[in-house]
């Protein structure tokens, strides 16, 4: 696969401030790769510098295998900061003036209008746009040239509910359309939901790098509860467990590797316990990036 992205030893520094210390990550082609930290862990300053905003202090980054230049920027479609556009001038209009400043084709308006779900409102004013339908015109303004990779710093940000979750279904279609999708964020659930892969930072380095699919392998939970005086004993007794906590009617079993629910639960029915409740609590992301960011404190 194709690396699009190769960062080594990426730092910034502003003054004594060292906002991004170190970095060095890679990101292949057609992945929808998530920066994920709270607000100040740097993702935005690493944006920056990726796309030329901004220098940095010491390190180096690729595209394509090359060295960033204008030419392979071209390549490369960003929503950084919320973008200027005309509000007296219809989205159509803004479109084609982003076109002609870029020198490209105007006639990839339709289908970029088409995929961020405008062209019903096309002919409007920008000014009468709602909030959410300028962060899609914002996106669409990105696609415009037809780049292979697609920057997105915090696209949700401000959107009530429905526009996060129409933010979110056009990243998903632009993704499915084959193009490698960079969006930082500090929301747990919109990386969960559409990436593939995803990095944490805190204050400015990487602590967590590694496929959103693996969240939640490793350690198996399983609540269970039955009605059985001893279940609790002979919950210790079972090879796959690891450890037992009673929580409030349910015992919350820590399962040793390689053990399921299913094994605990012919064990139980082994011994003529039949369960009344059975569980498999998976990690979320949420709590592995808890545990992550908990893990890395200083």
């Amino acid at each position: 696969m194709e690396t699009v992205l190769s960062v080594q030893n990426l730092t910034k520094n502003f003054g004594r401030l060292c906002a991004v210390n170190q970095l060095s990550f890679e990101v292949k082609a057609g992945q929808v790769f998530g920066m994920l930290g709270p607000n100040g862990s740097g993702k935005t300053t690493t944006l920056g510098m990726l796309m030329g905003v901004t220098n940095p202090s010491a390190g180096t980054f690729s595209w394509f295998g090359h060295a960033p230049s204008h030419l392979i920027r071209k390549k490369i479609g960003a929503v950084l900061e919320h973008p200027i556009f005309y509000p007296y001038l219809s989205g159509q209009k803004n479109l084609e003036l982003n076109a002609s400043i870029k020198g490209t084709d105007p006639a990839n308006i339709a289908r970029v209008l088409e995929l961020v779900e405008l062209t019903a409102r096309k002919d409007d004013k920008y000014k009468t746009y709602s909030l959410g339908m300028k962060q899609r015109l914002a996106i669409a303004s990105a696609l415009v040239n037809d780049p292979q990779v697609l920057i997105l710093d915090e696209p949700t940000n401000g959107l009530d509910p429905m526009g996060i979750a129409e933010i979110r279904h056009i990243i998903k279609r632009i993704a499915a359309d084959g193009k490698t999708i960079i969006l930082a964020s500090h929301l747990l659930d919109e990386v969960q939901k559409v990436c593939t892969h995803f990095a944490v930072l805190r204050k400015g380095q990487l602590v967590h790098i590694g496929p959103v699919d693996e969240v939640g392998k490793g350690e198996e939970i399983v609540e269970v509860s039955a009605y059985h005086d001893d279940l609790g004993v002979l919950l210790q007794k079972f090879e796959g467990t690891k450890t037992v906590k009673k929580e409030g009617v349910n015992y919350s079993v820590h399962m040793n590797e390689g053990f399921h629910s299913q094994d605990l639960n012919r064990f139980l029915f082994s011994h003529n316990i039949v369960v009344s409740y059975l569980a498999t609590q998976k990690k979320s992301l949420e709590k592995q990036f808890l545990e992550i960011l908990s893990e890395n404190k200083k």
